[in-house]
């Protein structure tokens, strides 16, 4: 489990570091870091009582089924030249209502103007963004009766446009963010002059916030939700774990895309920056649903997210 020193300026001229403290539990301090830590002892994760999950639908993404999983159509001597499937993939943040945390949101979405210009033209192109008024963020979050500046924690999967998008509503708030994947957008935006990356999109990652705090391992961000580290999809990926009275839930979001790449048997993705990496953290999260015979949510399944209670509904 790890915490966060407070730094004297927030980013971008100063970052908090996670570091290793030990087997710890946060608890709602009006301290300046905002949390006390206390000794668990046995570091077991506690359940905390009046954690509620709600699921923000942003609208959907199009693209060829081959990116979702490799080899979805292959050519054949007798079919050398089959069709592309062309699918439908939901996108979603998570908005966690903590009794002591307070509101924690779990990535932002796509910017609002992403087929509008926002996004370069080749990404318009492979994985066109579509979504309804009510399905923009600041909508999602208000049928919930939530304005963004009540949000203070943002935890980010990772940097890519259709999570990080929604970054700009949130520059008053504390960012958790991988250190691997913060390091790996930055050097994208800045490497490829004239041809901007389709992978990240720098006014995302450089969107400015009150703090970043630099994930490197698993932690506890408060009593009952748990950020792990799920590197394959890029040089990592931050999940969650929520603990719930009903049960558990793990958030995997592109460290998991869907049930297909789940398995077992494992499926790669169509594209992946290390698949040695993936299969290990498929094999993590498998781990995890079985410790706390959890519900594994994934990212972009189209049949799991039709099942799925969605904002102003909850789970708790």
């Amino acid at each position: 489990m790890h915490c966060y020193k407070k730094s004297e300026r927030c980013y971008p001229d100063k970052y908090n570091e996670l570091e290793h403290v030990g087997k710890w539990k946060l608890q709602y301090s009006k301290n300046q870091c905002g949390l006390v830590m206390d000794d668990l002892g046995g570091g077991n994760k506690m359940q905390a009582h009046g954690i509620r999950i709600y699921i923000l639908d942003n609208g959907w993404l199009e693209c060829d089924a081959n990116w979702m999983v490799a080899n979805t159509t292959v050519g054949t001597a007798v079919n050398p030249n089959p069709p592309s499937k062309w699918i439908k993939i939901p996108t979603y943040a998570v908005l966690i209502g903590h009794p002591q945390k307070g509101w924690i949101l779990y990535d932002t979405g796509s910017h609002p103007d992403a087929m509008k210009g926002y996004w370069p033209a080749e990404r318009q192109l492979l994985f066109p963004y579509y979504h309804t008024e009510q399905q923009l963020l600041v909508n999602q979050l208000a049928s919930i009766g939530v304005v963004p500046n009540d949000i203070k924690t943002i935890v980010l999967s990772h940097g890519h446009p259709d999570h990080a998008g929604g970054l700009f509503l949130f520059k008053h708030a504390d960012v958790y963010w991988s250190r691997a994947d913060f390091d790996y957008a930055q050097e994208l935006v800045h490497a490829q002059a004239g041809t901007p990356s389709i992978d990240y999109i720098k006014a995302d990652v450089e969107t400015p916030v009150k703090s970043i705090h630099y994930v490197t391992k698993d932690f506890e961000l408060a009593p009952g939700v748990e950020v792990i580290n799920l590197p394959g999809h890029t040089p990592d990926i931050l999940g969650i774990v929520v603990h719930l009275q009903t049960g558990t839930y793990i958030f995997p979001m592109d460290a998991i895309y869907t049930a297909r790449n789940y398995g077992p048997p494992v499926r790669l993705p169509g594209v992946v920056y290390d698949s040695l990496s993936f299969l290990d953290s498929v094999e993590k999260v498998r781990e995890l649903a079985k410790r706390y015979n959890a519900k594994v949510m994934f990212a972009h399944d189209l049949d799991q997210f039709e099942t799925f209670k969605l904002a102003p509904d909850f789970y708790e």
